[in-house]
Order: C-alpha cells, then sequence, then structure tokens
C-alpha cells in the first residue's frame, strides 16, 4: 500500500512537469529528488514506470524527471542495488535511443543517467549500451557520446572495454554519412585517446598494468586514416574542427613509424585549415599536439616541413589576441608551444626565417616576430646560448620603430634577454638605452585617434611598462648590476631623459647602494674606465635642479636627492657628514607636503641654503669655479622650462657668491647678459634673481658690469640689430631694459644695505629711469609697454623696501620720493575702470606704501590725489563675477580672484600707511572724508570694499592709537552713525564689518576718555558675540542684533553727542538700502527708550515723524515705531484708539495688526478689551446656512458671520503679543472654550462673498502675504497664541508636533485633532480641566452636532488620562459618555465608546468599580444596528481589549463565549483593521479562560490555522496582531515547545524567518497534538481559496511541514486523496510563487504514505 502510495505522490509530481514557469519546474525536480533521497530505488522505478506508461510525454517534462533520476543516482550510487541499477540503465538506454532524430537535451538528460550509473555499474552499463553497438549497424549519436563520457568519468573502467569498442567502431566510420554521426565519431576518438594516455599515464594506479600503446595503435591508424583522408576534407567547418581536436591526442597513439609516413602529408594537411578557419584554437593545439608526438619519436620529416610550419603559424601570431575572446588568447598559447618545439629542434632555421621579418613593413608582422623572439629566448636557452650575437644585431631596425605596439613588444624582448644574459653582449648597451628612451616618453601623451584601430596604444602605457621593466631589472636580475651600473648615469644629464630621471635615479640609487655594501664606496664611480659618465659638477647641478620641482615626472625630487646622498663621496669627499643630515630632512619635507600645500618659494629656499652649505662644506674655489661653469653651461639645456631655468640662476647666483674669483664672476656674469633669452619673463626673472643673489658678496662687481653692458658693444649691436626690424626693435630692446631694470631692483633688496643706500640715488634709479626713457622732471614719454613698466614699479617698490629695511632709514631723506609717488599716480590712473586686466595698479599701491613711509612728508594736495585715484581704481572696479561675464573667454578665474584679492589688500595697506603719519581725529575724519561716500554707495560692490577698508582702518587705527592727554573724540556720533545702520546691509560681509567698525570707534572713545589701549570694556566687547546673529538675513535675529547694538552705543556715547547722532540717525530712514533704513529705526527707538529722559519735550515730534512714515510705506521699522506711539495715545486716550481699531475693515491691515498688538502693553486695558471681544464672539450665530446656486446641486453651503469672526481676528492680534500674557492667564477657561466651540463651527464654514473678493485681493497684492482670513484657520491660529500666551505653551507645541492644528481643520480627522488637544491639556494643564469640563457639559445638548462632536471627542480623550480621576471629574464624565450612546451621530456614539475604553488607560482603578455597566456598553457597541461599515463595532472591540485587563473575571467570564464567537468571522475581514482589532481581543481573551479552559482552548484551535496564516497577512498591523495573540494563546495550549517558540519568535521588534518557525511549530503540534493532523489540514484546505497570494502560498507550506513530522500512527487520519486533488487543482494557480509551494509540499507527502 505504502509503495503505490510513493508511486501515487510521485506520479502527482510528474505530472505537474508540464508547468510553464521554470521555477516551477526546478521546484518539482527538487521535490522529486526530496521523494528520492528518502527511497532512491523506489522513486527510480516509479519514475521508469512512469515514462513508460506515458509513451507521449513531450521530452521537455521526460527531461525534468531524467535530470531528478541523475541526481538521485549521483546521490545514492552506493546504495543502488544491481535490480534497480538495470531497471535505470535499461529505461535510458531506451530513452536515449527511442526517437532515431537528435533531441539533444532529452537525450543528453538520458545519457547523463548512464554516465552516473556508470560510475558503479560499468559492465552493466556497457552490457546493456553495447547492445545498441552492433557491428555493421551504424549506432545511435548518444550511444557514441555515452561511451566519450564514460572514458573520461570512468578511465580505470572504460579503457579496458575500447580495445574491442574500437574494432567494432572502425568499420562503422565509413557508414557514417551524416556531419553529426561523423562529428561525433571524432568526439569519441578524442576522448578514447585522451583516457588511453591517462591510463598509461597512471599504469601503477591501473587495474591491469599490461596495456601497452601498442594494444590501440593499429586501430588507432586506421581511424586516423579515415577521419584524414576522408573528413578532414569535408565542406562543414564543425566536423573539421572535430577531425582536427581528435587528430591531435591521437597521433601521440598512432605507429612511429606510420606517423613518420603520415607527417608530410598530416603536417601540410593541418596547415591547410588555418585558411578555411576564422577560429584557429583547435587547429593550433592539435597541430601543437602532432609536433610533439613527432619530436617524441625522432621524427626526420619535419625538417621538410619546416618552411611551411613557419609561413603558416607566423601570421597567427602576428593576428592580435582579442582579451574579450578568450580563444584567441588561448590560440596565441598554443602557436608559442609550436614555435617552443620547433626553436628546440631546428633553432638555426627558425631564426632565418624570424629575423628578417624584423625589417618587415607591417607593424603586425613586427609585433608579432618580437613576441616570437621573446618566447624562444625564455624556452629554449640552451639552444640560442650561441646565438645571442646573432640576435642583438637583428635587433638594430626594432630599436629604431615608432610604433607603440612594437616599442612594447621590444621591451618585453629586452626584459627577456636580460634574464638569459644578452645584454651583457655587444650591443646590449644599444638595448639599455632603448628602453631608457622609452622610459623618457611623457606620460601625459594624449592617444591619437585612430579608429580603424582601436586597441592602439598609447606612449604612457609604453612608458610604464618600461618604467616597471627597468626597475625590475636592476633590483632582482642580480647579473645585469655591472651591465647598468654606472652605464645609466650617462642618461641623467641629457635633457631629452628627463621624463626617466625618476625610474633612473631609483634604479641607480638601489644599484649604488648594493655596490656599498660590498664595499666599493671610494670607487663608486670609475671616470677612469668611463670616459661618457657626467661630470660630478654636472650630476649635482642636474639633479639639484630637477629637485626644484619635486612632484614633476612621478616625484622625481625624492629620488634625485636620494641618488645625489648615495654620490655624495664620488661629487666631493668633503660632504658626507652634511649631505646624509640634510637630505633626509628635505625628503621628509616633500613627502609630509603635496603639490598644493608645498610653498615653491620655501622649498627653493631650503635647496639655495642646502647648496650655500655644500659650498661652505667643500671650501675649494677651482672646484666653485668648475661647478658654476658647468651651471652656465646647462643653462641653455632648460629653454621652454621656465621654472627650472630659473631656479638655476638663483644656483648659479649663491655659486658666483661663493666664489672667490672677482675675475670669474665678471666673465660669467657677462656671459649671461649676452645670452639671457631677455623675451621670457621667467629668464628676465631668473637673471635679476641672479645678480642680486650675487650682489650680496659681490656688489661692485654687479653694479659695474651691468653699467658695462648698457655700455658694451654687445648692447649697442642688439638695440642696432633690433632698429632694422622696426616693429621688433621696440619690443626686444623694452625687454632688455625691463631685465636690466629689475636686476637693479633685486640688487637693492638683496645687497648689504650700509653698502647699498649710497648707491640708490646716485648710481641705482639714475640707470633705471635712464632705461626707462622717460624725463622725470621734464616732460614725460610715457611708454606703453606693460612688462617695462611692471619692471619699473617693481624695482621702485624693492628699493622703498631697501631704504625702510636698512639701517640708517630714519637718517635718509629720500629727494625723489614725490616724482616717484607721481610717477606711481599716473600709472593707476591709466589703467582702464571697467576691469582688473593687469597687476600694474597692485603693484604701483605696494610701491606707495612703501614710498609714503620715508621722509619727507608728501604735501596735501599730493596725499590728497593719491588717496582719490587709489579709492577710485579700486573701489570702483566692476565686481568680480560681472567682470568675468564681460570677458569673452572666461580668463583664467581662479588668477583673476588672486589678483583682485592682492588688489584689496594694497590698497589696505596704503591707506594704513598714509593714515599712519597722522594719528588722530583729524586725520581720521579727513581718511573717511574721502571713504564717506563710497561707504553709502548704491552699488553694493562699492559698499561691501569700501565698509571692509574701514573696518582694516579703524582696528589699524586703535592699534597704534598712544593717547598721552585726555582730548574729545569730537566726530565720535557721526561716524557712528555712518557705520551702525550698516549692521543691517543687505550684504552680510557688510555687516560683520560694520560691526567692527562701531567696536573700534568705541574703543578710540575709551581711549580718549583716558582708558588704557589693552582694558576691555563688558558692554563694547558684547558686540563681538553679536557678530554671528548678523551672519545669516533673518529680520528677527537682525531686529534682535541692532536693538542690542543700539543699547551698547547708547550707553557709550557722550550726552554732548547724543543728538547729532539721532538726527544723522534720521537721516539713515532715506538710506536706499532698505535693511539699513530698518536698521536706523531699530536704533532710534532704542535710542529713545535708553535716553529719552534727556529728549521728553522731543516724543511728540519724533512719533509725529514716525507715523506719517506709517502711512508712506508698510515697513517693519515704522511698524515697530507706531507701536511705541500707539501705546502712548492708548494710555492717555483709549476709547479713541480702540473705536478706531474697530472700525478697520477686514481682513485688518498690517498697520492695524500693529495697532491691536501695542494694546497688549497694559494688563487692565488688555482685560477689559478681551472681555468685550468674547461677548461679541458668542452673541451671533457662528454661521448661516445659504443655498447654493441651483447649477451647482441643491445643497446648501455655511457661511459665517462677520461680527464673530472680526472678534476673533482681534483676539488672534491682540493675544499675539507677548505682554499680553497676564491678561489671558486671568481669563483662561471662558477664552478656552469659546475658542474651542469656535473652532468647532468653522470646519468646512466658508467667507462672506464680500470678503471673499477682498481677501483675494490682498493676497494677489505686492508686499507680505497677510494672514488668511478663513474661519477655521483664523479660529485655530486665535486658540493656539490663546494657548501660549495662557502659558500653555508645551500644550501648543505638543498638539503641533503631533499635527493635531491640521487635524482639527480637517472635515473628516477634526474629531482626532480634538483629542491631540485634550491630551496634551490633560498632560500640561491638568489644573485648568475642572472649570473648562464645567463650562462645557451643556454643549452635549447642544444644537450644532459639530459642538456635540468636538465635546464628547475632547472628554473621550481626557478619559485616557488619569488627571481626571485626581479632579474627581470620573463619574461625571463617565456618566455623560454612556448618556451618548444613543445619540443620533454615529460619529459621537463611536467617539464616547472610546471615551469609556479609555478609561482603562486614565483610571483603571476604577473599572472594576463600573465593569459591568462598561461591558454592557462593549457589547452593546458590538451589536450596533446601524452601522453598515462595522465602525461602532471596531471601537467597541479596540475599546473592550483595553478594559479586559481590568474587569472581574466573573463579569467577562459570563459573556466570554459570546464575544469570542462574535469576533471570530472578523478575523478574515477585507478591512485590516477589523482583522487587527478582532485579533488583538481574542488574544486578550485569553486572560478569562481559566473557568472555561476547555471550551475556550477549543476556540483558540478553531483559530490557531488562521492566525499563524496572517502572519503573512500584507498589513503590517495585522501581523503584529497574531504575534500577540498567538504569544497570548500559547500558555492556554498545554505545549510547553509551542508556548516557548510563540513567546520567543514573535516578539514585535524581531523579524521572522517564516518558514523556518512554521517547520518547528509544525514540530511541536505534531508531538503535542497529533490527533488533530486532519483538522488543521482541512482548515489549511480552506485558505487555498484566499485572495491573498502570500497566504494561498503558506497554507500549502503548513500541510507540508505538518506532514514532515507527524508519526507513522497517525497518518490513516488524512484522506489522501482529497489532499493530493486539493493540491492538484492548487498546482493550477496562476501564481508560481504557490506553485512551487505546492510543489514542495508534494515532495513531502513521502512522510505520510
Amino acid at each position: 500500500m505504502t509503495e503505490s502510495r510513493i508511486k501515487r505522490l510521485a506520479t502527482t509530481l510528474m505530472d505537474a512537469t508540464t508547468d510553464k514557469d521554470p521555477l516551477v519546474q526546478e521546484q518539482i525536480y527538487n521535490a522529486l529528488c526530496y521523494l528520492g533521497e528518502s527511497e532512491p530505488e523506489e522513486i527510480l522505478n516509479s519514475c521508469d514506470e512512469y515514462l513508460r506508461q506515458h509513451d507521449k510525454l513531450a521530452y521537455p517534462h521526460r527531461v525534468i524527471i531524467l535530470k531528478a533520476m541523475e541526481t538521485v543516482v549521483k546521490n545514492n550510487i552506493a546504495l543502488l542495488d544491481k535490480s534497480t541499477a538495470k531497471v535505470v540503465i535499461f529505461l535510458a538506454s531506451n530513452e536515449m535511443t527511442k526517437s532515431k532524430e537528435v533531441i539533444r537535451d532529452w537525450q543528453q538528460a538520458a545519457s547523463s543517467v548512464l554516465v552516473a550509473v556508470g560510475q558503479r555499474f560499468i559492465n552493466k552499463v556497457m552490457e546493456e549500451v553495447l547492445t545498441k553497438f552492433q557491428p555493421g549497424i551504424l549506432p545511435h549519436y548518444f550511444v557514441l557520446q555515452t561511451f566519450a563520457n564514460l572514458s573520461v568519468s570512468n578511465v580505470f573502467g572504460m579503457v579496458p572495454f575500447l580495445n574491442s569498442i574500437l574494432g567494432t567502431m572502425l568499420p562503422m566510420l565509413g557508414m557514417a554519412k551524416q556531419d553529426h554521426m561523423k562529428a561525433v565519431f571524432c568526439y569519441a576518438l578524442q576522448h578514447f585517446s585522451e583516457s588511453i594516455q591517462e591510463y598509461l599515464a597512471n599504469l601503477d594506479k591501473a587495474p591491469d598494468p599490461t596495456v601497452r600503446k601498442d594494444t590501440f595503435s593499429n586501430e588507432i591508424f586506421s581511424a586516423y586514416e579515415v577521419l584524414f583522408n576522408s573528413w578532414l576534407q569535408h565542406r562543414e567547418a564543425k566536423l573539421r574542427l572535430a577531425v582536427v581536436e581528435a587528430l591531435g591526442p591521437m597521433s601521440y597513439l598512432m605507429p612511429s613509424e606510420k606517423l613518420e609516413e603520415q607527417l608530410p602529408k598530416l603536417i601540410p594537411g593541418i596547415l591547410a585549415l588555418y585558411k578555411k578557419h576564422t577560429e584557429a584554437f583547435y587547429i593550433s593545439k592539435s597541430l601543437c599536439q602532432i609536433l610533439e608526438a613527432s619530436v617524441n619519436i625522432g621524427s626526420r620529416s619535419l625538417d621538410v616541413q619546416l618552411d611551411s610550419l613557419l609561413g603558416t603559424l607566423h601570421p597567427q601570431i602576428c593576428a592580435p589576441a582579442d582579451p574579450s575572446v578568450p580563444l584567441t588568447v588561448k590560440n596565441h598559447t598554443e602557436v608559442l608551444r609550436c614555435f617552443t618545439v620547433l626553436a628546440c629542434s631546428f633553432p638555426d632555421r627558425v631564426l632565418a626565417f624570424l629575423l628578417p621579418k624584423l625589417e618587415s613593413s607591417n607593424e603586425r608582422t613586427r609585433v608579432g616576430t618580437l613576441l616570437i623572439m621573446r618566447q624562444i629566448i625564455n624556452s629554449a636557452p640552451s639552444q640560442m646560448e650561441i646565438k645571442k650575437p646573432f640576435i642583438l644585431s637583428s635587433m638594430k631596425l626594432p630599436l629604431q620603430d615608432s610604433n607603440n605596439k612594437v616599442k612594447r613588444a621590444v621591451v618585453q624582448v629586452i626584459s627577456a634577454m636580460a634574464h638569459h644574459g644578452y645584454l651583457e653582449q655587444p650591443g646590449g648597451e644599444a638595448m639599455m638605452e632603448f628602453l631608457v628612451r622609452q622610459c623618457a616618453l611623457p606620460s601625459d601623451a594624449q592617444p591619437k585617434k585612430q579608429p580603424l584601430d582601436a586597441d592602439d596604444l598609447t606612449s604612457d602605457s609604453v612608458q610604464s611598462i618600461s618604467v616597471n621593466t627597468l626597475f625590475l631589472l636592476s633590483t632582482t636580475v642580480d647579473r645585469m648590476n655591472n651591465v647598468l651600473w654606472p652605464y645609466l648615469l650617462e642618461f641623467v644629464t641629457p635633457i631629452q631623459f628627463t621624463n626617466a630621471l625618476t625610474p633612473l635615479c631609483k634604479s641607480l640609487m638601489y644599484l649604488a647602494t648594493k655596490k656599498q655594501e660590498e664595499g666599493e664606496n671610494t670607487s663608486l664611480i670609475r671616470y677612469d674606465l668611463n670616459a661618457n659618465l657626467p661630470s660630478p659638477y654636472a650630476l649635482t647641478t642636474r639633479l639639484l635642479v630637477v629637485s626644484s620641482q619635486p612632484y614633476a615626472g612621478d616625484c622625481r625630487g625624492v629620488a634625485a636627492l636620494r641618488l645625489l646622498s648615495v654620490l655624495h663621496y664620488s661629487v666631493h669627499p668633503a660632504l658626507d657628514q652634511l649631505w646624509s643630515k640634510q637630505v633626509p630632512l628635505l625628503v621628509e619635507h616633500i613627502e609630509e607636503n603635496t603639490e598644493k600645500s608645498l610653498s615653491r618659494k620655501e622649498w627653493e629656499e631650503k635647496l639655495l641654503l642646502f647648496l650655500q652649505e655644500t659650498l661652505a662644506a667643500v671650501a675649494d674655489n677651482a672646484w666653485i669655479c668648475h661647478f658654476v661653469t658647468e651651471m652656465c653651461r646647462q643653462l641653455s639645456s632648460y629653454n621652454g622650462l621656465p621654472l627650472e631655468k630659473n631656479f638655476l640662476y638663483k644656483c648659479i647666483g649663491t655659486t658666483l657668491g661663493a666664489c672667490t674669483s672677482k675675475d670669474l664672476v665678471q666673465k660669467q656674469l657677462q656671459e649671461l647678459l649676452e645670452t639671457a633669452r631677455y623675451q621670457e619673463e621667467a629668464e628676465r626673472e631668473g637673471l635679476a634673481s641672479c645678480f642680486g643673489i650675487c650682489a650680496i658678496n659681490h656688489l661692485e662687481e654687479t653694479l659695474a658690469k651691468l653699467e658695462d653692458f648698457v655700455r658694451s658693444d654687445v648692447f649697442k649691436k642688439s638695440v642696432g640689430l633690433f632698429s632694422l626690424f622696426k616693429d621688433r626693435s621696440d619690443n626686444e630692446v623694452e625687454k632688455i631694459k625691463s631685465s636690466l631694470i629689475l636686476c637693479y631692483g633685486y640688487v637693492a633688496v638683496y645687497a648689504p644695505k650700509e653698502l647699498v643706500l649710497a648707491r640708490i640715488e646716485a648710481d641705482i634709479l639714475k640707470n633705471i629711469f635712464q632705461y626707462f626713457n622717460t624725463k622725470v622732471l621734464g616732460i614725460k614719454v610715457e611708454t606703453k609697454d606693460l612688462t617695462l613698466k611692471l619692471c619699473l614699479i617693481r624695482s621702485i617698490c624693492m628699493i622703498s623696501q631697501a631704504i625702510c629695511n636698512g639701517v640708517k632709514c630714519g637718517d635718509f631723506i629720500f629727494s625723489r620720493k614725490a616724482e616717484l609717488v607721481a610717477q606711481m599716480v599716473e600709472f593707476i590712473k591709466a589703467e582702464p575702470l571697467e576691469a582688473l586686466r593687469t597687476p600694474v595698479r597692485q603693484r604701483a599701491m605696494v610701491a606707495c606704501t612703501y614710498l609714503v613711509i620715508l621722509e619727507p612728508h608728501l604735501s596735501d594736495p599730493d596725499r590728497t590725489e593719491l588717496m582719490d585715484t587709489c579709492l577710485a581704481s579700486v573701489l570702483a572696479l566692476p565686481p568680480p563675477e560681472l567682470a568675468k561675464e564681460r570677458e569673452e573667454n572666461g580668463g583664467d578665474a581662479l588668477h583673476k580672484e588672486m589678483l583682485y584679492g592682492d588688489t584689496m589688500g594694497a590698497l589696505k595697506d596704503l591707506l594704513k600707511s598714509l593714515l599712519q603719519r597722522n594719528l588722530t581725529p583729524h586725520g581720521l575724519q579727513d581718511m573717511f572724508a574721502h571713504l564717506g561716500p563710497w561707504i553709502k554707495s548704491s552699488k553694493e560692490h562699492e559698499r561691501q570694499r569700501a565698509v571692509e577698508v574701514s573696518a582694516a582702518l579703524l582696528d589699524f587705527y586703535l592699534s597704534k592709537l598712544n593717547v598721552s592727554t585726555v582730548i574729545p573724540f569730537y566726530n565720535l556720533g557721526v561716524l557712528i552713525a555712518l557705520f551702525s545702520p550698516r549692521c543691517s546691509d543687505s550684504l552680510a560681509s557688510v555687516r560683520q564689518h560694520a560691526v567692527d567698525c562701531v567696536y573700534c570707534l568705541l574703543y578710540i572713545q575709551l581711549c580718549y576718555e583716558g582708558f588704557a589701549r589693552d582694558h576691555r570694556d563688558e558692554m563694547v566687547e558684547g558686540l563681538k558675540a553679536l557678530k554671528k546673529g548678523l551672519e545669516e538675513p533673518d529680520f528677527t535675529v537682525l531686529f534682535h542684533t541692532c536693538n542690542n547694538i543700539a543699547m551698547v552705543i547708547g550707553k557709550r556715547v557722550p550726552p554732548d553727542q547724543l543728538m547729532s547722532l539721532l538726527l544723522a540717525m534720521f537721516e539713515g530712514l532715506a538710506d536706499p538700502d532698505k535693511n539699513c533704513s530698518r536698521a536706523a529705526t531699530v536704533m532710534i527707538n532704542s535710542l529713545l527708550k535708553e535716553r529719552g529722559a534727556v529728549l521728553q519735550e522731543k516724543v511728540p515730534d519724533i512719533m509725529s515723524i514716525i507715523h506719517s512714515k506709517l502711512e508712506e510705506v508698510d515697513e517693519e521699522h515704522i511698524r515697530k515705531a507706531a507701536q511705541q506711539t500707539v501705546y502712548i495715545l492708548a494710555a492717555q486716550h483709549k476709547s479713541v484708539v480702540v473705536s478706531s481699531l474697530l472700525g478697520s475693515p477686514l481682513p485688518f491691515d498690517s498697520h492695524t495688526c500693529a495697532m491691536w498688538r501695542s494694546l497688549a502693553t497694559e494688563p487692565t486695558l488688555t482685560s477689559q478689551i478681551l472681555e468685550q471681544l468674547l461677548e461679541k464672539v458668542n452673541r451671533d450665530v457662528p454661521y448661516k446656512e445659504s443655498k447654493s446656486f441651483p447649477l451647482l446641486g441643491s445643497g446648501s453651503e455655511r457661511v459665517a458671520t462677520p461680527l464673530p469672526l472680526a472678534a476673533t481676528c482681534a483676539l488672534y492680534e491682540i493675544m499675539s503679543a507677548a505682554e499680553s500674557g497676564p491678561a489671558v492667564l486671568g481669563l483662561y477657561p471662558p477664552l478656552f472654550v469659546t475658542l474651542l466651540l469656535r473652532l468647532s463651527c468653522t470646519v468646512g464654514v466658508q467667507l462672506p462673498r464680500n470678503l471673499q473678493s477682498r481677501e483675494r485681493r490682498s493676497s494677489s497684492s505686492l508686499g507680505p502675504a497677510p494672514r488668511s482670513l478663513q474661519p477655521c484657520s483664523c479660529a485655530v491660529e486665535t486658540l493656539k497664541v490663546m494657548l501660549v500666551r495662557g502659558g500653555s505653551e508645551e500644550v501648543a507645541r505638543a498638539v503641533g508636533s503631533a499635527g493635531g492644528w491640521e487635524l482639527m481643520a480637517s472635515p473628516e480627522r477634526h474629531h482626532d485633532g480634538i483629542a491631540v488637544l485634550a491630551r496634551a491639556m490633560a498632560r500640561h494643564a491638568g489644573p485648568r480641566l475642572p472649570l473648562i469640563v464645567k463650562n462645557l457639559i451643556p454643549t452635549l445638548n447642544s444644537v450644532f452636532d459639530s459642538q456635540r462632536v468636538t465635546t464628547t471627542a475632547f472628554f473621550a480623550e481626557l478619559l485616557n488620562s488619569n488627571v481626571v480621576n485626581d479632579l474627581i471629574l470620573l463619574e461625571t464624565m463617565m456618566d455623560n459618555m454612556t448618556g451618548r450612546q444613543k445619540d443620533s451621530c454615529m460619529l459621537v456614539r463611536m467617539l464616547a465608546l472610546r471615551g469609556l475604553g479609555n478609561i482603562a488607560s486614565g483610571s483603571p482603578e476604577k473599572v472594576r468599580k463600573h465593569g459591568a455597566k462598561l461591558l454592557a456598553s462593549m457589547v452593546n457597541g458590538m451589536d450596533d444596528k446601524d452601522d453598515p461599515q462595522n465602525l461602532v463595532a471596531l471601537e467597541a472591540m479596540s475599546s473592550l481589549s483595553k478594559l479586559l485587563d481590568h474587569l472581574e473575571e466573573r463579569d467577562v467570564q459570563s459573556m466570554l463565549l459570546h464575544i469570542a464567537i462574535r469576533i471570530r468571522p472578523f478575523f478574515d475581514s477585507e478591512q485590516p483593521d477589523l482583522r487587527q482589532s478582532s485579533i488583538v481581543l481574542f488574544g486578550n481573551l485569553t486572560k478569562f479562560s481559566q473557568g472555561h479552559c476547555e471550551v475556550f482552548v477549543e476556540q483558540i484551535l478553531n483559530g490557531l490555522v488562521t492566525l499563524l496564516l496572517h502572519l503573512q497577512d500584507p498589513k503590517p498591523e495585522v501581523v503584529k496582531a497574531c504575534k500577540f495573540a498567538l504569544r497570548m494563546c500559547g500558555p492556554n495550549m498545554g505545549c510547553e515547545g509551542l508556548c516557548d517558540m510563540f513567546l520567543n519568535h514573535l516578539q514585535e521588534e524581531r523579524s521572522l524567518h517564516y518558514g523556518e518557525f512554521m517547520n518547528n511549530v509544525c514540530k511541536h503540534l505534531m508531538q503535542c497534538y497529533p490527533e488533530m493532523l486532519n483538522r488543521l489540514i482541512l482548515t489549511n484546505l480552506f485558505y487555498f481559496k484566499s485572495n491573498w497570494v502570500d497566504i494561498r502560498a503558506a497554507a500549502p507550506m503548513f500541510i507540508g511541514f505538518l506532514v514532515l513530522h507527524v508519526d507513522e500512527e497517525q497518518c490513516q487520519q488524512v484522506d489522501l486523496d482529497q489532499l493530493i486533488s486539493a493540491l492538484n487543482l492548487l498546482l493550477k494557480d496562476p501564481v508560481p510563487a504557490v506553485r512551487m509551494k505546492v510543489a514542495e509540499t508534494l515532495g513531502r507527502l513521502v512522510r505520510i504514505l
């Protein structure tokens, strides 16, 4: 019986193989395999029977079954008995050969079954399959393939059969007519040959060690004849490839004499295939096997074939391999193996063939040949040993090749040569030079666009390969040490190898260190043996200069310095100690920085200091002379490398300075002047630096040489030569003059001050102006050459600096100062105002800064001229972004930005320099007389710059101020009025700087009052803290900050300056910048408040001015002023003020609002007004019903009445003022109740039409948007502000953060919003509640539904808090809620139940007392007849869940069964909230099941399947409810394991692995309730029709796990027919996931069969 059931189950699964979904098919296959693990033989027999019975089953479905059989056989091969194996073999054999046509998937699956069985039952398999392999009859395709695969999978079992198979097979070869049959014969012969080879290679492990190669040789040869002579000529390409694949392995087994005999035909035959096939890998692999077999037998025939072999194989390598096509790469490997075989046998002929190919014009030929050369150098070293000179000499042409691919191939050949000793031969140096040249390729070269050859290499990749190769040869190939050292030094100095310096230096350093370790320190560089090596001077110069750009060329600075350090003994023996200490510090500095962070100037200074110390350490004049001569010789090498050349000039200057030979110094300076390239800026700078540095020790010689040069023939010749070409002459001559002028400037700066001061006016300035071609005292001839201008300015600047820094600066009277300043002013004036293009104005101002310091003083007109010119030239420039737009190409933005910053800095420094000469209030006044118009400019960028400059000047003034006598700071008020309103400027930077200005002015005042400069005033220091508030243009923050600033000013300004300050401030009201105008108002009010006592008689005038401003323009600061005025007026004339405000039209404009708010200042007045307004809100009905237009439907709309609306708005405005707090506190209950009921009556209420149009107009008008006039919004906002003002900010905040205000305004969610409010009131305003509740109770009988809903919702939520119990309100409120159960409004009934339920959390101790009453209310709610959506029932269930914990058990137990049965249908409700509430309530009911234990356990078991399946519910809240209910049910079920599982795995926060969980649940269920198996399965069957996919999938899975864990004796409960039928039906479900679970379960049913 059991067997037939397993078979039936397997049959059901096999029937389902027709499912089209691949995942379901996979699951069916898995289920069959699962059954097979349990009963392998039974399942294999069932599959056999099924396939035999269902002869017509389509092959794709048969494949699934056969694959399952293969898996079962593989996994249980050791368990199978012979009879089952025979059955399987017979079936598979029949399935494989049933169709004469080849149906690959099906027959392959059957063949795989045979191969799997053949692992153990090879004889049985062969016995069966050989019946299908009869002599004279062409076998089935898959019979041969099965033989082939068996020979691979079971070599030792299969080889003994091969002799007879081959004997039977050979005659069949002639019978094979179809290509696929021929191909499978080839496949078989290939694998037979390979397995025979493996057998012979492992004879020691083989079952029959007597087997020999000649056992098979004749048969293999016979097969070979057919394959080679007949089939290889076939036109079908696939067949030819199959033949070729077979011939390779077969060649090893052919008789030696036969192979020798066949080679003359075989090799040409194989070679000919290259022309017919694009995919050459199989041909090359086979050819390589044939060649190896030929060499193994010592063939003599190969010699004849060699030329054709080489000629055919060579192009295979020349065609580049495509890495994305793996077979092309494999083909290359095989062809190179062929070349290895040939080169080992015929080295001379192979080289004679290859080397001429290196001269081919075809790039691919050259590259391919080089690849082969590398291969044979590496793989045939002994044969190539005597060929080394020949190979090296043939590499001359490739070394000159410019093609990147060829270069890369040459580098790879060089690498191979290095490892095998080629480079030690003559000609090896040329190879190394080539490698270094490739290292020197530019690493950032752009690849040329060559679309025809997309895989072309860039020079970058050639360079990186070469660099790696050089380093590896230096460090890993020991035999290369003597080849590379010291030869590589020859490449360090030539400029063309600059890019190779980093790898060169690294390699040289490694080699030198190694030599030193071997004890060759003193004789490291043998110049006597190496005449071509660069001298120590050349090496030192070169390595020092390239170190000046340390990060270029892959951080060459570090490599160069380290090499220099290693070579110290060869450079000069005296340098050991110095360099070993200094070089590591220099290297460390490079490594600690990056290219961005390293200061170039600082780095160059470090290197020049290192050079100075080196020269001092050597202290040998002859050595220094050789050194400087070499430096000058290298100068021309660096043309085109401006930075390096500039540094070399500085090195020359430093070295000349250390040179004691005056003649050599003059000679070298002359040479420098003659050879300089004056057109280049870096060259001019370098030359000038050189002269300056040289002048430190040789001032006389330097100045003399400069004068001599101008007088020399060389200079005159240059000028004369240039004048022949007029256009060029001016330009060239100007550049020479520019350089000479610059030289004088540098000389002035560097030369010793005690020597140079005397020469400045007599020599230096005279010559400078002579070159500038300008008559300073006479008529000016203006040069247009920018370079000449800039050089003159820089020189004058340097000369001024030199004088300033001189020892006798104070004594030095600079007679030409005024002329020089005037010249600079002219330069500045000549600069265009619309753009900042050149550094002329910046450099000229820097020069003036230094000139101003010098004696004598500038005259007033000159000083004024200088200031006005500079201010206009800088402050009026367009802002950088605007200038950028004007420039067509955008220019170099970063450069422009830096130039602008430098120019601003120069202006500040110049003005400070001028102010320094007159540090008095008058000097300050004079300075701001020039700056004032710019500070008040309407253009933002001009203001910004002017205030920035002002802040810098005042800070400077304060820092330099030294007051000896107390004097009045007479212009303090005017200056403060100039800056303080700017604290609110539209630009943040202006605001910040303005505070700084006020801060400085107040401290200057304190200094003038006699306080020490380091005195810190607490009030004034407070200004600094206020700056943060000015960063963002937030009005509130600005208002507050300006007010605080004004308070500080008010406390610190002397009385005599107060009125002038106020008057100046009033002028500020007209400031074009509104922010500043606002600041002026704020500050005026603050000052009046602070100092108003002394201005009492002026107050009416001031108020009048501000009021008129309010009428003219609606500005914030005007409103603030008006509030002050209204407050004063209201104190004296309150009736007039109130009546005028009440008459204002709705919506209130901003002036009216401000005036209302000002009335909140005085508590008594505020209380009277609030009471009046409350009376007006309650006097009129809240809205009137107004019929809609007939076209819009017959309904009516509610329209607000105007008086309550206006009063509500007024209440809002008054209470929005903070000062109204005390009055609101006094009227808290009536205000709260009135506004709450006002709010409830405005939900969904419209404005009157006249007000609608007015509100639309006001919202569309310009200016700030007014507050909404919509009745509901008004009421919400007014209630909100009342709470805040009444000290209940926490309530308002809590309601806001919970979204309560928005909910209150929503008609659908109004009651939820009220609940949020009630919750917040209970928590934060409990003591207010008794009076509020008392005032609200009468409204429960209100005629307005909305007021009843609001009050019920409010009370319902209050009952959620214990505060009602504390305040003795509980009974009253509970009676009122119970009374609402018959209300006509369903929402009121629902809310009343909610309130009663809330008592459980609010006053749990009172529930027991009123239990029966509360329970009756809930049961009545569940039975509410007028409840179509079950909303009242839902509320009743939720509330009952909350109450249950606190009710008497006897009260609940009487109703327990009634409730459980009533809620059960809701478990599967379509409404998720009903499912959730009913399940939660069910969970809570379990607490009361003790007395009715058996009855209630029955209810639990009834619901268990539902609860477990709904753990897969689509709604997370339902899943959460199920987890809770199951945790609650667990302890009542009498199964400890199940209870523990529910408690541990069904925690709310834990994620659940449902399958694993259900598996364990079913295990415990079957242990504790085995008798329930059928009941549980039947309940699950009900859910097979569920609408929810996840539950439909979970139900069969549940059944699957149940049967997995059931005991045998319980299996009889199950109606297997019904179950399998239901599962069969579910197998047709449209969702694949469901079908997968069904298939899985069907597999598991093996447990109950």
